[in-house]
C-alpha cells in the first residue's frame, strides 16, 4: 500500500528529472524482492530475497551517480547490509543443519530442541548480526542517516518503511524459537536500547529534516528490537502495533519534507 502511494507521489516529485525509467524499475524491483523475502517460507530463499533488497537499495540510493555523496552512501548501505547479510548466511545454514529443514513453518515446531542445541549461541549472534546491519542498530547505524541524499519517494519507502524494517522482521519470525534464550534477550534488549538512545541524541543535533526523521526511524527500529528481545505477550502486541504505526507516520513525514524541500530549495530547518 506505501509502495503504490510512492510511485504516485514519484511521479508528481520527480516529473522531468533524469533516469526516470531506470529509477522505476529499480523501485519495482525492490518491492518484488520485499515481498519475496516477507512471503518466504524457506530461510535460503529468504536470503537471496533480502540480499536483492541490498542490491536494488544500492541502485537507488545511488540515483544520482555523478554526486560523489550518492555513490559513498549507496557503496556505504551496500556494504554494511550484504556483510550483514553473509553472516546471516552463515546462520541459516547452522540453523538449517540443527533443525534438519530450512522451511519457517518447522523450524518453529522444532523451537526447543533448536535453542537446547550448544550451536544455538552461535546461531543467534549471527543471525543477529545480519538483523542489526539491515535494521541499523548501533553501532551499525550510520548508514542510514547517510543515505538520506537519495531521492525522498526512495527515503519514504525503502528507509522508513520497508527495508529497514526486514530485520525487526526476521527477529520477530525466529523469536518463537529463541525468546527463552538468555543471549536472544541479552542482545536484542541491549542493542536495541542502545540504539534507542543513540538515535536521541544525534537526532537533537541535526537540522537537516530527512536526517532528523532518519535518525527518529533508527530510535523507532531500536525500540521495536528491544520490544521483540522482552519476552511476553504484551511486548509481542506493542511490536505489530508500532511495526505498522510506524511505517503509516514516517512515510507521511518524510513525503512532506520532500515536498518542502522541492518548493524551497532546503531542508534545513
Amino acid at each position: 500500500g506505501i509502495g503504490s502511494a510512492v510511485f504516485l507521489y514519484a511521479s508528481a516529485y520527480l516529473r522531468g528529472a533524469p533516469r526516470l525509467a531506470r529509477f522505476y524499475v529499480a523501485l519495482t524491483l525492490f518491492m518484488a524482492s520485499m515481498l519475496g523475502a516477507v512471503l518466504a517460507d524457506d530461510l535460503v530463499l529468504l536470503v537471496v530475497f533480502w540480499e536483492l533488497t541490498s542490491l536494488t537499495s544500492f541502485l537507488l540510493i545511488g540515483y544520482s551517480p555523478e554526486e560523489a555523496a550518492s555513490r559513498r552512501s549507496a557503496q556505504q548501505g551496500f556494504l554494511v547490509t550484504v556483510a550483514g547479510g553473509l553472516a546471516m548466511l552463515a546462520g541459516v545454514i547452522l540453523l538449517g543443519s540443527v533443525a534438519g529443514t530450512f522451511s519457517i513453518t518447522e523450524i518453529l515446531d522444532r523451537g526447543e530442541i533448536i535453542a537446547a542445541h550448544p550451536l544455538a549461541p552461535t546461531i543467534i549472534a549471527l543471525i543477529a548480526a545480519g538483523a542489526f546491519a539491515k535494521s541499523a542498530q548501533a553501532p551499525l547505524h550510520s548508514w542510514l542517516a547517510n543515505a538520506m541524499v537519495a531521492p525522498t519517494p526512495v527515503s519514504a519507502y525503502l528507509h522508513s518503511a520497508t527495508m529497514v524494517k526486514l530485520g525487526v522482521y526476521l527477529l520477530a519470525r525466529l523469536d518463537p524459537v529463541f525468546s527463552d534464550h538468555a543471549l536472544w534477550i541479552a542482545l536484542l534488549t541491549g542493542f536495541g536500547a542502545a540504539t534507542m538512545l543513540t538515535g536521541s541524541v544525534l537526532a537533537m543535533r541535526e537540522t537537516d529534516l530527512k536526517r532528523v526523521l532518519a535518525y527518529s526511524t533508527i530510535v523507532s527500529l531500536g525500540t521495536l528490537t528491544m520490544l521483540i528481545g522482552i519476552p511476553g505477550e504484551l511486548a509481542a502486541v506493542a511490536v505489530v502495533a508500532f511495526l505498522i504505526v510506524h511505517a503509516l507516520y514516517k512515510a507521511c513525514l518524510f513525503l512532506v519534507a520532500g515536498i518542502i524541500d522541492h518548493e524551497t530549495g532546503t531542508r534545513d530547518s
